[in-house]
């Protein structure tokens, strides 16, 4: 039985019942019911002006936003869907600190709520570098059923994994 990587923290009924419906040929004709919303935010620049709507909405007082790009390199280089970077640069005599977000090309063409949840995950991490008690709940405050869309993340990315 092979290992389902995106869901190996989970119960093993929970990851059972995800075999059973990858064999079904069936999981991805789910997902697709449940989350058959599209979104529409193609190019970098949209998904700037997507990440600081949120950013506006529920962290005012974060650190501004250098750079929010969709990159074709994450998942497979850093397994990772997105990432927060601090990048410091010498400006002059000083330091200049600059905030990037990173997001995995694969929520190009996901459904929107998917897009909202990692973005929802790297903004958290401007407040909480670690994934920690806090980082959750500022991810739940934001996104309120920001768990089970990260479940249903994982069963998505499972089953890009198997071809359904």
């Amino acid at each position: 039985m092979e290992p389902l990587k995106y869901l190996a923290g989970y119960p093993a009924p929970l990851q059972a019942r995800a075999r059973e419906l990858i064999r079904q040929g069936r999981l991805g004709a789910m997902l697709a019911a449940k989350y058959d919303q599209a979104h529409d935010v193609r190019s970098d620049g949209q998904l700037y002006d997507y990440v600081q709507a949120l950013k506006d909405l529920h962290l005012r007082r974060s650190v501004p936003l250098g750079k929010v790009v969709y990159d074709g390199k994450l998942q497979v280089m850093k397994h990772a869907l997105g990432t927060h970077t601090a990048i410091a640069r010498a400006h002059g005599g000083r330091l200049r600190a600059s905030r990037e977000i990173r997001i995995a090309s694969v929520f190009r063409d996901a459904p929107a709520p998917f897009l909202e949840m990692i973005v929802v995950h790297e903004l958290a991490h401007l407040k909480e570098a670690e994934h920690n008690k806090a980082f959750y709940q500022l991810c739940t405050h934001m996104t309120p059923d920001y768990h089970q869309l990260e479940f249903d993340l994982r069963l998505y990315l499972t089953c890009l994994e198997a071809d359904q």
